[in-house]
């Protein structure tokens, strides 16, 4: 029941990192504090739209 999914920069929409949720535990959309390299300094990450 877990889902790989993509977490984005809300600063620069850089897509950072790869993860698992899941969609029984988290049925909302991640939202994450985590470093951003192209940035240079820790953001919010928050989890990318599905399409």
């Amino acid at each position: 029941m877990r889902i790989n999914i993509l977490l984005k920069c809300s600063e620069c929409g850089e897509e950072n990192y790869l993860t698992q949720k899941s969609k029984r535990n988290t049925p909302d959309r991640l939202e994450v504090k985590k470093y951003c390299p192209r940035c240079k300094k820790v953001t919010l990450h928050k989890e990318k739209n599905k399409k």
